[in-house]
């Protein structure tokens, strides 16, 4: 029993006073301001870290913007703006100049206007589709449903002047430009189906009429041909072919 009332004593002695306490409360109560300040110890206290001078702002005061290096990829995206801005619109790239089929109608309009070979020499067709369709529709206005000899005289008609001219000029045109000049001036003949709605061309007036506005279809065409072909006091040989294929669709206006 002694041994055991040794050990309890060696066992519970310590060397811990209030004195301790009193100490470990007033070093707790100050870690504890210093915790809630923000500040530390001096003895805690860290050495700043190096800062390479670059990276310090000037005497000035006043702080740089970062600019950032040039990289390809950026000019190539410029360029690529750069580009693309100086397309060319929709309708030039599809061939639809207006002002071009505005100078076309005009020059159709007037015989004795000179033509212009470098805007005539030109594969539009938006014109011509338009004349057909409106040659056809007013045909259809009158009664008469005449659309599939219209386009079927048109391709026959552009394939067989083509043909002649080939032979007639050297340079020679392209398919699409004789069925553009062809069916640009198939304008008058729109004109004369239109009198049609309005009186009968079955008589004396009818038949002058139609005489003429095959002889103005035939001197349009036949002008714009030796302009852009620069066939030069040929016009009655190229205007003779063109006022028989003329011809045939005042067969279909006025009959």
């Amino acid at each position: 029993m002694s041994n055991l009332g040794q050990f309890d004593s060696d066992f519970y002695q310590s060397n811990y006073t209030i004195d301790n306490q009193e100490l470990s409360s007033e070093d707790s109560n100050a870690y504890g301001h210093l915790y809630v300040s923000g500040k530390q110890p001096a003895s805690d206290q860290r050495q700043p870290a190096f800062i390479p001078p670059e990276m310090l702002l000037p005497s000035g005061g006043e702080a740089q913007l970062f600019q950032p290096a040039s990289s390809p990829d950026y000019y190539s995206q410029s360029s690529y703006v750069d580009s693309f801005e100086e397309e060319p619109p929709l309708l030039e790239e599809l061939g639809i100049n207006f002002n071009h089929i505005w100078q076309k109608t005009l020059t159709v309009l007037n015989p004795l206007k000179p033509a212009d070979g470098s805007i005539m020499n030109e594969t539009d067709l938006t014109g011509p589709i338009l004349f057909c369709v409106t040659l056809g529709a007013t045909l259809l206005l009158a009664g008469k449903v005449q659309f599939g000899y219209v386009y079927g005289l048109s391709a026959v008609g552009c394939l067989g002047i083509h043909t002649l001219l080939s032979l007639m000029s050297s340079p020679g045109l392209s398919c699409g430009c004789v069925a553009s000049v062809l069916g640009y001036c198939l304008l008058p003949m729109v004109i004369l189906s239109g009198c049609g709605l309005v009186f009968s061309l079955q008589g004396t007036f009818g038949t002058v009429l139609a005489l003429v506005i095959i002889g103005w279809c035939s001197l349009s065409a036949s002008k714009i041909f030796i302009s852009a072909l620069d066939m030069k006091g040929q016009q009655l040989l190229v205007a003779y072919p063109c006022a028989l294929f003329y011809g045939l669709f005042a067969l279909l206006t006025v009959f």
